[in-house]
C-alpha cells in the first residue's frame, strides 16, 4: 500500500478521508469514497480485502455462437450488466459438434449459478422440447430468455419486435422508390424467422397493395449466415428485386455480395437492409442501412428480472418487447430508373 500523501493527491482528498475509507470508516461521501478507491487502481495499489466487492453468485450466460458478431455485443452488455450487480457471469458458446445447450446447463447447475440468462436459444426453435426450461423454472431456478418467445415456459422473455423491424426495413425501400422488395430469413422453425416473415407480408400489403400470396412469394428462407444470404439474394434478384431486407447483418452481407457476383452495385442497382447492428457493420463497403435491435436495454431488462428472481421478487411471466431503430448509411438508394 502507498502512503496516505501519495493516495490523496491523486484522489484530490484529505488525508484523513484517505485513512477513513481505507478503514471502512463512515462519514465520507460516495463520490470521496469513489475518488480514493479510484486513485488505488491508478497507483496500482491493491485494495483492501474489507473493501473488496463480494459476488453475489455465479450467473450462467448460454449464447448460441461468437462467429456472429451480435451474440458477444449481448454477452459483452449482459456480462457488464451482472458485474454491475455483483454477479460473476459464466460465458456458455456453443459451437457445431461441440458441448449442448443441455450439457452446459447442467454443468452450470453443478457449479451452483444463481440464475441463467438465455441469448436466442433452444427455446427459440419451435421444433425443440422446452420441457427442459420448465423444469428449470419448476425447481426454482431463476431464468431470463432474450429473443424468441415460448408460451410454454414460465418465466420472462425479452424479445426485439420483429414485426416493426420489418415495418421500418420496407417503408424505408418504398420511400425510396422500391416496389420488388424482397425478403432474405432463417429457418421458418424459429420464431424470429417467423415473426420477420410475418411483420414482411403485413408490411408489404399495407405499402404496396399486393396480397399475403404475392408477398410471401418474395420471401427466400435460408441459413443465418453470409452464404444464406448470397443464395437467397441472388434468388430474388434473378426475379427483379431492387430491395433486398436480410434478417440479420450477417445475411446482409452475404446479399451484397450476391448482387456484385451477379455483376450488381449496391446501392445504384440493389439496396440492402440488414437487422441486427452488429459491430463494424457501418464500415463494411458500403456501410450497411440496418435495423438496429435495442441490445442495451433488453439486457439490462433480462439482467434486473433476473436479479430480482433472485432475490425472490420475480415480475411477471411474460414477453417483454423493445422497438428496435431504423439506421440508414449507404447501402441503400433510390431504386433504378427513379429521380429520388
Amino acid at each position: 500500500m502507498g502512503t496516505l500523501s501519495e493516495i490523496a493527491g491523486q484522489a484530490g482528498v484529505s488525508e484523513a478521508t484517505v485513512s477513513r475509507v481505507l478503514n471502512d470508516k463512515a462519514g465520507v461521501s460516495d463520490s470521496a469514497r469513489q475518488a480514493v478507491l479510484t486513485a488505488l487502481d491508478v497507483l496500482g495499489f491493491e485494495r483492501p480485502s474489507k473493501l473488496r466487492r463480494r459476488s453475489g453468485g455465479l450467473v450462467g450466460l448460454v449464447v448460441p455462437e461468437l462467429d456472429n458478431p451480435i451474440f458477444p455485443a449481448f454477452a459483452q452488455v449482459i456480462e457488464d450488466a451482472l458485474a454491475r450487480r455483483r454477479y460473476t457471469p459464466v460465458l456458455c458458446t456453443q459451437s457445431p459438434g461441440g458441448i449442448s445447450e443441455d450439457e452446459y446447463v447442467e454443468s452450470l447447475l453443478d457449479h451452483g449459478v444463481a440464475g441463467i440468462i438465455f441469448v436466442s436459444g433452444r427455446h427459440a426453435d419451435t421444433s425443440a422440447d422446452h420441457q427442459r426450461y420448465q423444469a428449470l423454472v419448476d425447481r426454482g431456478m431463476p431464468v431470463a430468455f432474450i429473443n424468441g418467445y415460448a408460451e410454454d415456459i414460465d418465466a420472462p422473455f425479452l424479445s426485439t419486435d420483429d414485426a416493426a423491424a420489418m415495418e421500418f426495413a420496407v417503408a424505408h425501400l418504398v420511400q425510396l422508390g422500391h416496389r420488388r422488395i424482397g425478403l432474405v430469413t432463417g429457418p421458418s422453425r424459429f420464431v424470429p424467422s417467423r415473426r420477420k416473415r410475418a411483420g414482411f407480408i403485413a408490411a408489404t400489403q399495407r405499402l404496396l397493395g399486393i396480397s399475403a400470396k404475392d408477398a410471401a412469394g418474395w420471401i427466400e428462407e435460408g441459413l443465418f449466415s453470409v452464404e444464406g444470404g448470397a443464395a437467397g439474394a441472388r434468388s430474388l434478384i434473378e426475379r427483379g428485386a431492387t430491395g433486398i431486407v436480410c434478417a440479420s447483418d450477417l445475411m446482409a452481407m452475404g446479399a451484397v455480395r450476391g448482387a456484385r457476383d451477379a455483376g450488381l452495385w449496391v446501392p445504384a442497382d440493389v439496396s440492402v437492409v440488414g437487422f441486427d447492428d452488429s459491430i463494424l457493420i457501418g464500415f463494411l463497403d458500403p456501410p450497411l442501412t440496418t435495423v438496429r435491435q435495442p441490445v442495451q436495454p433488453m439486457c439490462a431488462a433480462a439482467v434486473a428480472a433476473l436479479a430480482d428472481a433472485i432475490a425472490g421478487d420475480p415480475i411477471p411471466a411474460k414477453e417483454y418487447m423493445f422497438k428496435p431503430e431504423l439506421v440508414v448509411r449507404r447501402s441503400t438508394g433510390p431504386a433504378p430508373g427513379t429521380d429520388r
